[in-house]
Parts: structure tokens; sequence; C-alpha cells
């Protein structure tokens, strides 16, 4: 194994809160940690740092794929474990908010 290169991170990349649904969410990430902070630009004020590393993130099927990856490549890692499976999205239908016999309380 070669001599290691950075730090990177494995994970399940999280659904947006503007989504409803679980759609294109079911590959692992790699994203690299950051080797050095972000410092201002005398100039302009604005921050950043010459590490390129933190803009690559990789995206694998499998945890296992990822994990394989950064040990080929001989970046040490820290892999999160699998995310808990949500239940079932149950189905909604605004008519129900005005059907005749509704048991609970209007909210409106």
């Amino acid at each position: 194994m070669s001599e290691t290169k950075g730090f990177a991170r494995i994970y399940q990349q999280a659904k947006s809160a503007m989504q409803s649904g679980r759609s294109g969410k079911a590959g692992w990430v790699l994203s690299f940690v950051p080797n050095e902070a972000q410092r201002a630009d005398q100039l302009v004020g604005w921050y950043g740092s010459a590490d390129t590393a933190k803009q690559v993130t990789l995206h694998f099927e499998t945890r296992e794929q990822a994990i394989a990856y950064a040990e080929a490549q001989g970046l040490r890692y820290e892999a999160e474990a699998p995310a808990k499976a949500a239940g079932a999205i149950k189905p909604k239908v605004y008519a129900d908010n005005f059907k005749f016999g509704r048991h609970e309380n209007w909210s409106h």
C-alpha cells in the first residue's frame, strides 16, 4: 500500500428538505476532508485555500465499492454506518380533507 494521500469521508447523501421522495439518494458518496484551513484573500476578502481535493466528490453504488476505492488509492477514510431504512410513504389525497363523515377536527 502506498503512503496515505489524504482523509476521505464515505457516507450516504441525505435527501434535500425540498424533496418529498427518496429518488436519486440510493448511492454512496466519497468526499475529501480539507487538509488546510481557509484564509481570507487580502485584496477582495473572499475565503479560499490551495487545497483542491475538497472539490472532488465521487459517487458509488455500494459502500463496499467506496471503501475498496479508498483502500486502493491509499486514502485514510471514515465510513458511516448505513442509514436506517425509512418507513413506507403513505400516499395522501387532498380530497380527504373535505370528505363527509371525517372524524378529525378541521384545521382551517
